[in-house]
């Protein structure tokens, strides 16, 4: 599988089919320790930080991120804590971008 930090995110369209939970497990493979998969539906991850800036400073990072590559998070911040959940509300499953930006997110904190 090629690397999911060279894949830029592409639109998807009403009607396309979400991953399957083995195609899950395959991308999951490749994504950090921490994430979680929710009702194969939603993938979540909390990173934990020193204090509320380090949060917001990462979130902001994030959110660059999310508008650079046109597929955005749900994000929740507190203080010393972000949990990122991804999903493509289109198709209400997981896609292959929804990877590439957690892939991406991961890369953010290092």
């Amino acid at each position: 599988m090629e690397s999911l930090l060279e894949k830029k995110c592409i639109p998807c369209s009403i009607g396309d089919i979400p991953l399957s939970p083995d195609e899950i497990d395959e991308y999951l493979e490749n994504l950090q320790n921490g994430w979680k998969v929710i009702e194969d539906k939603k993938i979540e991850k909390t990173y934990k930080f020193k204090n509320f800036k380090e949060a917001l400073d990462f979130t902001n990072k994030v959110g660059e991120l999310a508008e650079a590559e046109g597929h955005h998070p749900d994000i929740y911040l507190a203080w010393g804590k972000v949990i990122i959940y991804l999903w493509t509300h289109k198709i209400n499953g997981l896609h292959e971008n929804d990877f590439i930006m957690a892939a991406k997110i991961d890369k953010i904190i290092k």
